[in-house]
């Protein structure tokens, strides 16, 4: 009995100090654990109720369930652009670590980086707890353009070494890790068939991603690292921001798309039906499609002034070419200016994409970036410029969590060789060992 117990005790600390060993390995190198991604999947949420933000400023997304993962992850990684901070980490299921794990997805104005900052203190607490008092803190991979402007601040605030990862190096990696190891990730959007998954695949280049944040960037994608930034527009998700901000009461973004929801565009812009009273048949333009955004603004912007000059009566104009007077009085409403703009931003981005898919010969054109949010609108604006365009020859492909491609990336930047299902990612420099999994 004796020696059972002393053989007991000896495994048991053995086993304590290869905990303890791999957690000192994941703190002095983070990064270097493999994620296992076996058996993983997106949780639903009820799509039902909107996402809003929480009492700490944060917006949460639907998380990555790593059912198999079973390693410390000592390092969570932050995407700060002009006008969103993403935020990714890894946390335990907290019924058994046996359950794994999961990628946890969270959005904040960039404005409020300091809720942003104190969320990530207390996860480092968290960690602390979690891992005993000698583990130290989670360490910190950010990229984006906050990565520099705001490196003292973070390094300030959160008492470790900020870990800067290149914007586009983790864009790429980032589209790669959802294109080729996470289920129903990638869709594709039809007016019968909204959202009609893609299946993972690891033979996906070359593809042209569009990532469209306050502005957008359009990138050629040959191979595994190898890329160039072909083109973008400066008209983004901060041009629609910033105009219906100062043209609606809307102080978020979420508020303009949810205005943009219940609009009627044909208010504001002008259509092929107002100038033809019917279809264009010839070139193919249906009677709905916008022939010049916000083109009926000056119009009535001009028979309000006459109604004015007029004192209540019907002015010249109007008699002459039979518009009633009376609906220059009914100010433009904050929902039909949300739409017409939202419709001008994207059929914008959506004919640039196709041009630069045409001039480099790109088939594949993914969309990416905190613009879309999911929004039926926008991804349905965006589908219908590729197919149009290049006549169904070019497919336009949307991510679930669009908006977090650069802090994945940034999460998963030093991962060693072959980690992925799919070997999807060549070796990145780190140091040895590699932690495969922790022994409970």
């Amino acid at each position: 009995m004796g020696t059972v117990i002393a053989e007991s005790a000896t495994n048991r600390h053995q086993t304590e100090r290869k905990g303890s060993t791999i957690i000192d390995r994941t703190i002095l190198c983070p990064g270097t654990v493999s994620i296992n991604v076996q058996g993983a999947f997106i949780v639903d949420a009820d799509h039902s109720q909107p996402s809003t933000p929480s009492d700490d400023g944060a917006q949460h997304d639907v998380d990555i369930r790593l059912p198999n993962h079973k390693a410390v992850v000592s390092h969570v990684a932050l995407d700060i652009g002009g006008s969103l901070a993403k935020l990714v980490y890894f946390s335990e299921e907290p019924d058994s670590k046996n359950l794994g794990g999961r990628l946890n997805f969270l959005k904040f104005e960039t404005d409020q980086i300091d809720q942003c900052l104190g969320l990530v203190k207390r996860l480092q607490s968290e960690y602390r707890i979690q891992n005993g008092s000698k583990s130290g803190n989670i360490s910190i991979m950010a990229t984006g353009g906050g990565a520099y402007k705001l490196y003292d601040k973070m390094k300030k605030v959160l008492g470790v070494e900020i870990l800067r990862e290149d914007e586009m190096d983790c864009l790429i990696m980032g589209l790669d890790f959802f294109i080729t190891e996470i289920p129903r990730e990638v869709f594709t959007y039809n007016d019968c068939d909204p959202m009609h998954f893609e299946e993972a695949r690891a033979d996906i280049y070359p593809y042209l991603l569009v990532n469209i944040g306050s502005g957008v960037s359009m990138i050629k994608v040959s191979d595994r690292r190898k890329f160039e930034r072909i083109g973008g527009t400066s008209i983004g998700g901060g041009t629609l921001w910033g105009l219906l901000s100062l043209l609606t009461g809307a102080r978020t973004f979420d508020d303009m798309l949810r205005l943009a929801e219940n609009g009627n565009n044909g208010a504001v812009d002008m259509l092929v039906g107002d100038i033809y009273g019917t279809d264009y048949s010839k070139i193919g333009l249906k009677s709905t499609t916008i022939a010049s955004s916000f083109g009926k603004v000056f119009k009535l912007k001009r028979l309000g002034e006459n109604q004015v000059e007029d004192g209540g009566r019907m002015s010249q104009e109007s008699r002459e070419d039979g518009t009633d007077a009376s609906t220059s009085q009914l100010a433009l409403k904050p929902e039909d200016i949300s739409r017409s703009l939202l419709y001008a931003v994207s059929n914008n981005i959506g004919q640039i994409a196709y041009l630069q898919s045409e001039k480099h010969d790109l088939e594949h054109i993914y969309f990416g970036g905190s613009f879309i949010r999911g929004h039926r609108q926008t991804i349905q604006t965006l589908s219908y410029a590729i197919d149009f365009w290049s006549k169904g020859a070019k497919k336009a492909y949307f991510l679930r969590h669009e908006g977090y491609l650069g802090s994945v990336g940034a999460f998963l930047k030093r991962q060693p060789k072959n980690w992925g299902r799919r070997n999807s990612f060549e070796e990145y420099p780190v140091v040895k060992p590699t932690i495969q999994h922790r022994e409970d």
